[in-house]
């Protein structure tokens, strides 16, 4: 008899410090392609105590307010308080942009856009979830989603909250099928205001995670997934105090979450971060391509789980590699390679037809900063580009529209 086997994933709030820095360097891009979609941006944040630092390469014929922009993102997340040493009132901002390189420009400007770098980039996806996601990582962000809501919303229920929280899900899988038979543990690490004793306080927050928390997340699961969770254990602030968080308690960098970015361990992902960089960086627009591939394949019924690397070399339009691993789930008569093969011929993966395909030189990027890039709801929203209303897409990159197209290709009814 094959033994089960524990996988394990984790997410962070809005509030982590890192998070924080992939926010701000989403919200700047977004400023400077709401007033010139054609801008080349790869901003980087750093932010530390009462201070912050952007910084990176823009071509640009248009200024955006650095400093506003920082701070409305540090208020919007919720750190609006001095006890937190790091407020959006109060922190200093410093803006460090400078101009982007001719020798990238020469490669990402012209009519048959070359990739913005050399690199490879991974999608993913499998039957685990609804959003083809795998569930630890899914968990992970879901539960994290509630607990800022009531932050944010409700902030009686739980009124000690403060931004900066942890979650970490340990799932068990049967060793025949790797189907989830259960949630093993649950970590939850959640930043607080001071209690009058350490003891109370650990009453009560573990009181309110299993009383309220708990309950609304399960809630909001599919009925088969919320089945899984029941004998779990709890971790709560499993160093029994969590006060001094934020970039106060750890110095945050964009592009330092990017195993909670994409597929939480389960799938690959490239060496790349997402967040800052305009979609001729491939790091970005090849990720959420691949993810693309990845979802569709696996909802056609190619497989039931997917692996996809595109790989790409700087100012050369096409991929130089496309790499596909079913993991044995495919259910075509068809090798991975044959498969690899096939999506050359259904999906256009030069970095211009990328960003055509998901309106990628539009304002998107701020929402995808926490929570994850991938595994999130399509919507359609307006926004100012150029002083104008437009409805754009969001997350173009989870849509299943490619479906009956692959299904055709590959021959399934």
């Amino acid at each position: 008899m094959v033994k089960n086997y524990l996988f394990t994933s984790e997410s962070v709030s809005e509030g982590h410090p890192d998070k924080v820095a992939d926010q701000i360097s989403d919200a700047v891009l977004d400023a400077f392609l709401s007033q010139d979609p054609e801008a080349k941006v790869a901003c980087e944040s750093f932010c530390t105590t009462g201070m912050v630092v952007v910084m990176g390469e823009v071509r640009s014929n248009i200024r955006v307010d650095v400093e506003t922009i920082a701070r409305n993102t540090i208020r919007n997340i919720g750190y609006t308080k001095s006890d937190y040493r790091f407020d959006a009132d109060g922190c200093g901002v410093l803006s460090a942009l400078h101009g982007q390189s001719d020798d990238i420009d020469r490669g990402v400007s012209k009519e048959d856009q070359g990739a913005g770098d050399q690199g490879m980039m991974f999608g993913y996806a499998c039957r685990e979830t609804e959003d083809y996601m795998p569930l630890p990582l899914y968990l992970s962000h879901r539960i994290l989603k509630i607990l800022s809501e009531i932050r944010h919303n409700e902030p009686d229920v739980m009124p000690y909250l403060r931004p900066d929280s942890k979650s970490q899900f340990t799932v068990e899988y049967d060793g025949t099928t790797h189907k989830p038979v259960k949630v093993h543990t649950i970590v939850i690490s959640t930043q607080h205001d001071q209690f009058d004793t350490d003891e109370a306080m650990q009453l009560r927050i573990r009181q309110d995670v299993e009383n309220i928390l708990i309950p609304r997340f399960k809630a909001a699961l599919a009925p088969e997934t919320a089945a899984l969770i029941h004998d779990y254990e709890l971790l709560v602030n499993p160093t029994g105090k969590f006060v001094i968080g934020g970039p106060d308690g750890d110095t945050g960098l964009t592009g330092r979450k990017i195993i909670v970015d994409t597929y939480g361990g389960r799938g690959a992902h490239g060496g790349g971060a997402f967040s800052g960089k305009d979609p001729s960086k491939v790091d970005r627009s090849a990720a959420y391509a691949a993810r693309h591939i990845a979802k569709n394949i696996v909802a056609a019924g190619v497989a039931d789980e997917c692996l996809v690397q595109l790989a790409y070399a700087i100012g050369v339009a096409k991929p130089v590699s496309v790499f596909v691993d079913t993991n044995e789930s495919a259910h075509v008569n068809l090798s991975d390679s044959e498969i690899a093969e096939k999506i050359c011929e259904i999906f256009d993966l030069r970095p211009a037809a990328i960003i055509r395909r998901f309106g990628l030189k539009n304002p998107i990027y701020s929402p995808t900063a926490a929570y994850g890039h991938m595994g999130r709801t399509p919507y359609k929203a307006k926004v100012l580009v150029k002083g104008e209303e437009k409805e754009v897409q969001f997350f173009g990159w989870e849509l299943l529209d490619m479906v009956e197209t692959v299904r055709n290709a590959f021959g399934i009814k």
